[in-house]
């Protein structure tokens, strides 16, 4: 009797299916930021939190250049440049801002609106033509959220609201231009350049805003601002950006609809916020939505 070869085929994972686990994961990582950010601030403020976990972000990053013996790229330095400002500056004042008025668990959910802006700004720059499915989720998704937060605050918008869509935007921009750059460049040499081509802004920044009293924060508030310094501003973002760049910026930014429901359990976990089933339900509605989305065609 002939033997027979019963081997089968090993499975070959997709750049796709890659970018996004690794997206999912900058997701995970950039759903403690508003948390982190309300504990930061009951000592410190947001200009020196915006500066200060820029600047320690930075020196990392040069470190990391230097071990590494990297070439700065210098026909990318205004898109990188660009992409700190939105990003290292544009965002992170904003959310500052608004977790000054509002809780995170409210913030996260209005910033459930960035992977629809971040779609808009794709198609518009990116190069890439979502399809008609693909936009009825987006806009179904951002419907969901905006719904949550505009009942969850009685009808009335803040200011911190007013703030948090400006950090959706900026975010949503800032996501689009290392998207595009990170296909021809390490994601992670990305955000590292964009955090040293803006670093003399942001060292001068936390030189300025800093006060003697902040020395007086308590081991909380000081690993909240560590976290945002290493977490959201430099980690989150190497996990991000290569996810843009393997899985598609349309496609990938539609798993931050996942955020807000990240940073809701943070919230609850961390600040004693409440999450009733209103919420639990929302979240299953757009998780829902998230999974219709990544069957919608996508082309470059």
């Amino acid at each position: 009797m002939d033997a027979r070869n019963t081997t089968q085929p090993a499975r070959t994972v997709s750049r796709e299916t890659i970018g996004l686990a690794l997206g999912t994961l900058g997701v995970v990582i950039f759903g403690g930021t508003l948390p982190a950010t309300r504990v930061a601030l009951a000592t410190l403020s947001p200009w020196f939190v915006t500066n200060g976990r820029a600047a320690m972000a930075s020196l990392a990053a040069a470190a990391l250049l230097l071990v590494l013996r990297k070439r700065f790229p210098k026909d990318d330095a205004p898109a990188l440049f660009l992409a700190g400002l939105l990003l290292v500056f544009g965002f992170p004042i904003s959310s500052s801002n608004a977790m000054q008025t509002v809780p995170a668990s409210h913030g996260g959910v209005v910033l459930g609106v960035v992977p629809l802006t971040t779609s808009i700004f794709a198609a518009l720059i990116g190069g890439v033509r979502p399809s008609s499915l693909f936009w009825a989720c987006g806009v179904a998704g951002a419907a969901l959220v905006v719904t949550f937060a505009i009942s969850d605050s009685g009808t009335q918008l803040s200011s911190g609201d007013l703030f948090l869509f400006l950090a959706a935007l900026s975010a949503s921009l800032g996501y689009v231009v290392p998207g595009k750059l990170s296909r021809r460049m390490p994601g992670w040499e990305v955000i590292c350049w964009s955090l040293i081509l803006t670093a003399p802004i942001s060292i001068t920044g936390a030189l300025l805003s800093w006060h003697p009293e902040f020395a007086s924060a308590s081991s909380a508030q000081t690993s909240a601002f560590f976290y945002l310094c290493f977490g959201s501003m430099f980690l989150g973002f190497f996990a991000w950006n290569v996810g843009l760049g393997m899985g598609g910026i349309a496609r990938v930014s539609q798993v931050q609809l996942l955020q807000t429901f990240v940073t809701i359990a943070i919230s609850a976990f961390l600040l004693g916020e409440h999450v009733g089933a209103r919420t639990l339900i929302f979240a299953l509605a757009v998780i829902a939505i998230v999974a219709l989305g990544r069957r919608a065609r996508v082309t470059r």
